[in-house]
């Protein structure tokens, strides 16, 4: 992991010394720090995407659609910026860490994009999530306070299947989905799910930590498996035997089957 406070991540990402806190809102951690590992292992394919919308569910401290922003600020000045959290102190948090670093974002206090549906749809570029997916019982989810920014229910996968149909909505026929994932999430059968919608995929980062095995997923529409979606009879809810083979293997043999590879994205 890189170290947040190192020369070079100091000029295109947030600091946590100015990142604002509260003690019910998630601080940057390790998924935190990941998800803008991918995001700067990706910024020349972000600068040439030329996003004009720019979207973070679940933005907590606002570490990263702070520094998101950095990132893009002076090759794509025009770039609008809009986050949302379930948390209201996350929001105020985000608003701190943001004028710290004299970058604007619209904030929005909503449950992932509740009321925005009609507003954004397919006009998102670039949009980053941290979604609660850590295992719990289903009742832990969308509590007040802190809990909301961990709690997943069952495989800590609620939250995340809310997010994908909502994404799928609100991205242009150009934007890109960045996803943080853990293993027991089954990132394989999320990537299915979403591949079933059009999409490809690939793992930008891959991370392993004393507690977690992280994966960091870039979804894009890709018109070859929209076309393959479209000829699949609908009744027939069986995935290509090489697809399926993949998602009985591990993880980390994923890029095998999604279209991930493809050097322009």
């Amino acid at each position: 992991m890189n170290n947040p406070g190192s020369n070079n991540m100091s000029l295109r990402t947030a600091q946590i010394r100015l990142v604002s806190s509260h003690p019910e809102v998630y601080e940057p951690c390790d998924d935190s720090f990941a998800l803008v590992d991918a995001l700067l292992a990706d910024r020349i394919n972000l600068l040439e995407h030329r996003p004009m919308l720019c979207m973070e569910v679940g933005c907590g401290s606002g570490y990263v659609i702070t520094s998101l922003a950095l990132m893009l600020e002076q090759e794509v000045p025009w770039a609008h910026y809009i986050a949302t959290d379930i948390n209201p102190r996350a929001v105020e948090v985000t608003r701190k860490t943001l004028e710290a670093h004299g970058v604007c974002a619209e904030l929005i206090n909503t449950d992932i994009a509740s009321g925005l549906e009609k507003r954004l749809a397919g006009l998102v570029d670039v949009m980053v999530v941290n979604p609660p997916y850590v295992p719990t019982p289903e009742d832990e989810v969308g509590r007040e306070g802190i809990a909301s920014a961990w709690a997943g229910g069952e495989n800590g996968r609620s939250v995340i299947d809310k997010i994908l149909p909502i994404a799928d909505k609100l991205l242009s026929k150009t934007g890109w989905l960045y996803l943080v994932t853990l293993t027991t999430n089954d990132p394989s059968q999320i990537c299915l799910q979403m591949r079933e919608k059009g999409y490809a995929a690939r793992i930008v980062v891959q991370r392993s930590t004393e507690e977690e095995n992280l994966h960091i997923i870039k979804f894009w529409r890709d018109f070859d498996i929209q076309m393959e979606a479209k000829e699949t009879v609908p009744v027939n809810k069986t995935a290509p035997v090489g697809v399926m083979d993949t998602l009985l293997s591990q993880v980390h043999r994923l890029s095998l089957w999604i279209s991930g590879n493809n050097s322009s994205n």
